[in-house]
């Protein structure tokens, strides 16, 4: 089983900047398996979105074409930690932002239906 848990979102101005983070937990079954870890943002009336991702081993980083150059996906394997750090943020990445994870097969997809583990979600808004 893996858990996650989501935090950090947040209301700010466009332009502006936030940090998001996850929890995971599961590290048992990390030790025997590669994870695929993703973010994913939804908008009411929207598929959910894969915005940048990442395997449990720090490889093969994916982003969106609309986050590439300002989100950056990232680690920290001491503090069970993933983390999207999200700059010059815009009005249309306004979402709900979730991270998932599912046992690797292949490269790490940013389809929502490949995922079986899901954190509950954190907002952001972005005002212009």
């Amino acid at each position: 089983q893996v858990h996650l848990v989501e935090s950090g979102g947040d209301s700010v101005q466009a332009g502006g900047s936030l940090r998001l983070s996850c929890t995971v937990s599961g590290y048992n079954d990390f030790a025997y398996y590669t994870y695929c870890l993703t973010w994913f943002r939804q908008v009411p009336g929207k598929e959910r979105e894969g915005v940048a991702s990442m395997d449990t081993g720090g490889r093969s980083p994916y982003y969106a074409d609309s986050v590439k150059g300002r989100f950056t996906i990232s680690r920290d394997n001491a503090k069970n930690l993933m983390y999207l750090q999200m700059n010059s943020l815009k009005p249309e990445d306004t979402a709900m932002y979730y991270c998932a994870a599912v046992r690797r097969r292949g490269a790490c997809s940013g389809d929502y239906r490949d995922y079986n583990y899901w954190g509950q979600g954190t907002q952001v808004t972005v005002s212009s």
